[in-house]
């Protein structure tokens, strides 16, 4: 089938989760990603954090969206298992103007909606995170601040949308649009796919993907985000996220423990023109190098095993562009920044209340259970470590990545589920394999041969 009645255009996040729940309709509908996998754009690369919304420009569709993700996320994940570690956050001053702000963005999280926020002292800093460095003044605790697995969560979204009908088409990058009375002929590079609407959320193209539909309204601009992880011996070091107090100069750079175990510092802010940029940079680097010195000195006597850098897609505004034009039969999802990781599922619940005045989104009866996916968090049962789970398949006892602990049943299970990877690196995000210490210099070859033989 080629002809569907809603096309959405972008499998990260944002566009996984609203195929999902259009998914549940009585509708057919194909979830279109440019690239080989989901969640290989904006969405595989950022802090994970499941942020409470406390922070947010108050009364804006952000603020509203990511208090609404955050309760709809977490009930998700416990639903089908995405690794949360409900650490909290701790806001530290590190100097008079920033410990006078405090009060401010208490104020500011409670029109928010949030009240558990809490102004502490230097030594209640310290007693809560005591690796940090010298000369906090104070702080600003945010307990429902959380660690989740960004990855597991795109794919949970997407495979739930599969098991609900959607045809997911990978490889489709859309490069001309064609309106009709009654349709939209949109021309991939894998052919042509006709929807009777089309909703854009192509993250980092949503702006030229609008243009298509003759618009100008917004441009992305990709800011890069570098971060620094370390060694999960550090782990200790960092028993709950450290936010800086945000200045004019933008968020800052935090510390923050990680779903997997290590500790990561970072990001940088970067605005760029190339869309693809996603490497580190040596400046990069060395400035959170410093940052880490500053604000967590015994960081540094630890390995780093990684960098990597990710594209946020900025939009020149501070919240939120949804608009549905309904001439075109076409919604616009853009100027998603990086809460759209614990918005997401908030997103595709506005977009149907939008879509829903045109179409019958009534959720129909006997839909799939949520999968089950597989645990990718430190804090939790991994599959080397249940007897049960070896007993009953020995496989699980087979540990192909040392460093991460990753069995070959783990592997198998991801190359036989409903959205298997398209590469090594989708295998990565779905089990942790080679993300450790030695990032697959020693597991490598064997990974590839498992990936290579279950693909013949």
């Amino acid at each position: 089938m080629t002809s569907y009645d809603v096309a959405v255009i972008g499998g990260g996040i944002v566009g996984s989760a609203i195929a999902r729940l259009l998914g549940g309709a009585d509708l057919s509908v194909a979830l279109l990603e440019a690239r080989g996998d989901v969640g290989d754009g904006t969405s595989k690369a950022n802090t994970a954090i499941l942020h409470t919304g406390f922070d947010a420009k108050p009364g804006t569709l952000e603020s509203r969206l990511v208090a609404r993700g955050y309760h709809l996320l977490g009930e998700y994940a416990a639903a089908t298992g995405i690794p949360v570690e409900r650490t909290g956050a701790l806001l530290v001053a590190w100097s008079q103007e920033q410990l006078d702000a405090l009060p401010g963005l208490r104020d500011k999280a409670a029109r928010n909606g949030y009240t558990a926020c809490e102004i502490v002292d230097a030594a209640e800093v310290r007693r809560r995170v005591p690796a940090l460095g010298p000369g906090a003044l104070g702080g600003l605790t945010v307990p429902g601040e959380s660690v989740i697995c960004t990855w597991t969560t795109n794919l949970a979204l997407a495979t739930d949308a599969v098991n609900r009908g959607v045809r997911l088409l990978r490889g489709h990058r859309v490069t001309a649009v064609h309106q009709g009375a009654d349709a939209t002929r949109l021309t991939t590079t894998a052919g042509e796919v006709t929807a009777r609407w089309v909703v854009n959320a192509a993250g980092l193209g949503a702006d030229r993907l609008d243009a298509l539909f003759g618009h100008d309204r917004f441009t992305v601009t990709p800011r890069r985000g570098e971060l620094l992880v370390f060694d999960k011996l550090a782990r200790p070091l960092a028993p709950c996220i450290v936010l800086p107090v945000p200045s004019s100069a933008g968020k800052g750079v935090l510390v923050s423990p990680t779903i997997y175990g290590n500790v990561m510092v970072g990001p940088t802010a970067e605005d760029l023109s190339d869309r693809t940029a996603t490497g580190t940079s040596e400046a990069g680097l060395a400035f959170l190098w410093e940052k880490a010195a500053a604000l967590m000195p015994a960081l540094t006597e630890e390995e780093v095993t990684a960098t990597y850098a990710g594209l946020r897609a900025s939009a020149g505004r501070d919240d939120y562009l949804i608009d549905l034009d309904a001439g075109q039969r076409y919604l616009l999802v853009g100027g998603i920044r990086s809460t759209g990781l614990t918005a997401g599922m908030a997103i595709a619940e506005h977009v149907a209340g939008l879509l829903g005045e045109h179409l019958d989104l009534a959720q129909r009866a006997g839909l799939p259970a949520p999968p089950r996916m597989p645990n990718l968090g430190e804090a939790f049962t991994r599959p080397y470590q249940d007897a049960a789970a070896i007993a009953a398949d020995p496989e699980y006892g087979r540990v192909v990545c040392f460093c991460e602990r990753v069995t070959r049943g783990e592997l198998r299970d991801a190359l036989a589920s409903p959205v298997p990877p398209a590469d090594l690196e989708g295998l990565r995000r779905r089990t942790r394999v080679m993300n450790g210490r030695c990032q697959g210099f020693y597991c490598g070859a064997r990974v590839r041969e498992i990936f290579e033989g279950e693909n013949e």
